[in-house]
């Protein structure tokens, strides 16, 4: 079975924060499918590093790391002027509004809720990076086919 995706943009470059492999490599594949280039970071140490030398589209970062907070990863990168406007998108298996509302509250642009249905993942990402970046990438996405990421016969199964 093969995605109805194209490889749009080379440029479009996500910086994955997951600390659990399975669910890491599961985002990384999905973002693979839709074009993406993705990094993972699995380590707060590791997450600003990369996001302060990299240049990410979007970074997706999970609230419990070993040894780390997300909400505190979030302000830290916000913090930063060359990072101010890159969307940050917490992907977690928490799932009460007080933990949402924390997230949005620490500057994250969405809240995506373990376990996510597969084919809206990279699409909901996508909408975010061309909401927020500049012209060039958001021309990039406009021209992308998010709307053929799966049939509605494998989104009903």
């Amino acid at each position: 079975m093969q995605a109805a995706v194209q490889c749009y943009s080379p440029k479009i470059k996500i910086l994955i924060v997951e600390d659990e492999p399975s669910v890491a490599m599961t985002m990384r594949f999905l973002l693979g499918l839709a074009g993406c280039e993705a990094e993972i970071a699995s380590t707060r140490a590791r997450a600003i590093q990369l996001a302060q030398s990299g240049s990410f589209s979007l970074i997706t970062l999970d609230i419990n790391l070993q040894g780390a907070n997300g909400y505190d990863i979030c302000r830290e990168l916000r913090e930063n002027s060359r990072l101010r406007d890159t969307p940050i998108v917490f992907v977690s298996g928490n799932c009460n509004l007080e933990d949402q509302q924390r997230g949005l509250d620490a500057g994250a642009a969405d809240y995506i809720t373990k376990p996510f249905e597969t084919f809206e993942f990279a699409p909901r990402l996508l909408s975010h990076i061309k909401s927020f970046r500049a012209s060039d990438v958001s021309d990039e996405i406009a021209d992308a086919d998010t709307e053929g990421f799966c049939d509605s016969t494998q989104r009903n199964q």
